[in-house]
């Protein structure tokens, strides 16, 4: 049966039977996803979520137009991920900031947007712009080794979202901070994500926080990775720490913890 999510018209992202087979050194085939099948909509914040080796990271980087699929049909605002990408509709934060040592905050924030050749003047108002949102206006000369963990995962969303895109694709960005640090981030990309609009597709193997971000969480399980459960997270919002307290997110916890298959 279809849920009220899957019924919407509204779709960002489209999935189709997706697969993934990669060839090892010794020429044997190794499947990492097989009949992914899904829609992402339109302003929604999704996660994919599971263990390591479930292919989750292979599907952002299919949806991000940095793998093929060996099978399978995948569209983009109605175009291909490769048209999506010459048009910059993603951004894209990894795990790891990925900023230059030698260049401030605010010159690491203007980068693409020099490479996309646009006037200095406009750079730079736009990378204040980014910074002002992700609360390091006041960190815009420093360096990166001058910025914790977390406060150069927060140049790396100004960065991804300097470029405008309508997408922000997001691999495990918090898995290396301490909790507390994790925390905050969260809710600061919640409120970043309310202000912008964007649509989030967002991977992680921790539950508690795919609960806490989401609009959806896509359960992925391994050997080979396929979609376990698609499950609407039906929590109010804007959310704060407090409600991670509440029998609602436990039982979601709980749920999607019982929806994994072969592990």
């Amino acid at each position: 049966m279809l849920s009220m999510v899957d019924m919407r018209t509204d779709v960002e992202i489209m999935l189709k039977d997706i697969g993934m087979t990669y060839k090892t050194s010794t020429n044997t085939d190794v499947t990492a996803l097989t009949n992914v099948t899904m829609n992402i909509h339109k302003g929604e914040f999704v996660s994919l979520l599971g263990p390591s080796g479930c292919g989750k990271t292979t599907l952002l980087r299919i949806i991000a137009d940095l793998l093929t699929p060996t099978v399978g049909e995948i569209s983009v605002g109605g175009e291909s991920p490769r048209e999506a990408r010459l048009k910059r509709k993603y951004g894209i934060v990894f795990q790891g900031a990925v900023l230059y040592d030698w260049r401030t905050v605010k010159k690491n924030v203007m980068l693409p947007l020099e490479i996309m050749h646009l006037p200095k003047k406009d750079c730079e108002e736009r990378a204040d712009k980014m910074l002002e949102m992700v609360g390091l206006k006041d960190f815009a000369k420093h360096y990166p080794r001058q910025l914790s963990g977390g406060m150069q995962q927060r140049v790396g969303i100004a960065r991804a979202l300097a470029i405008q895109p309508e997408i922000l694709l997001m691999d495990e960005p918090f898995s290396a901070l301490d909790e507390f640090t994790r925390e905050k981030l969260h809710e600061d990309l919640l409120r970043i994500w309310r202000k912008t609009n964007k649509t989030i597709v967002f991977v992680t193997h921790n539950i508690q926080e795919s609960v806490f971000l989401s609009d959806r969480v896509c359960v992925l399980s391994p050997h080979p990775g396929r979609i376990s459960a698609l499950i609407d997270i039906d929590l109010p919002r804007p959310r704060t720490v407090e409600i991670k307290s509440t029998p609602e997110f436990t039982g979601y916890v709980a749920q999607i913890r019982s929806s994994f298959e072969g592990i």
